[in-house]
């Protein structure tokens, strides 16, 4: 097991030696990021109808289980 000391000489060296993307690459991609973020809409669309989804879904599936755990149904145990 290692102790204190072991661990920081570990972590500095992970740190001195970790590798960093060259400038012209942190550029574009800061570039490319900004871009993309002032294109995207605020919402998608028909977010509602989707969160109705995802809501209806889930409120569906968790009936199924509990009628399971109660001993009906098509999951039902034995």
């Amino acid at each position: 097991m290692m102790n204190d000391e072991g661990l920081d000489r570990v972590a500095a060296r992970l740190e001195s030696e970790r590798p960093v993307p060259r400038p012209v690459f942190r550029g574009k991609l800061r570039r490319d990021l900004i871009t993309s973020a002032e294109r995207r809409p605020t919402k998608p669309p028909r977010l509602r109808l989707v969160i109705a989804a995802f809501a209806g879904s889930g409120t569906a599936l968790l009936a199924i289980a509990a009628i399971g755990l109660s001993g009906i149904g098509p999951l039902a145990p034995g």
